[in-house]
């Protein structure tokens, strides 16, 4: 049974499990089960068939993806601006070295929660909150972080966490 929780208390329930979810994942990855991806996929699916992000949009609302050299190409392209030009308008360099949003809320969310850039939006976009990629053991950290962002990833991990006993 998933969980709607409201957003505005998403972090503190996030905050509560953040220990449990890290053990977890700890014990998940000595004991990685060899179907783990297609168990990934199954819960991820199930999750979004219920889930609307246009209700949401909280991680374009409290988070900027990254945006990689293509994402950057690809997208002034879409706005028939100079990939610098671009870079100058909308992106800074984060301290990792990445493209990153200058500000959040991200700057292509309307008010109605949908994305001016989405057929052309970045890969990290596409791929939110990566709870059915492959390989998914290795981005334990990464999702730690999206629970406290996304209500469908919290879900996800505590479907995952009734489902595979570690």
């Amino acid at each position: 049974m998933s969980v709607n929780p409201n957003i505005e208390l998403l972090p503190k329930l996030a905050k509560d499990k953040h220990n449990e979810n890290k053990k977890f994942f700890t014990k998940l990855k000595k004991k990685l089960p060899k179907n783990l991806d297609y168990i990934m996929d199954d819960l991820h699916v199930n999750e979004f068939e219920r889930t609307d992000c246009l209700e949401c949009a909280n991680c374009c609302k409290t988070t900027g993806p990254l945006f990689t050299d293509k994402d950057v190409a690809r997208i002034a392209k879409h706005f028939r601006m100079k990939t610098q030009h671009f870079i100058n308008q909308y992106l800074r360099v984060d301290e990792e070295n990445d493209y990153v949003l200058q500000s959040v809320p991200c700057t292509f969310l309307g008010t109605d929660n949908y994305c001016s850039i989405y057929d052309v939006r970045p890969k990290a976009c596409r791929e939110f909150p990566h709870t059915d990629r492959k390989k998914f053991h290795q981005i334990s950290n990464l999702t730690l972080k999206n629970v406290a962002i996304c209500p469908a990833a919290f879900n996800i991990v505590e479907a995952m966490k009734k489902l595979i006993k570690v």
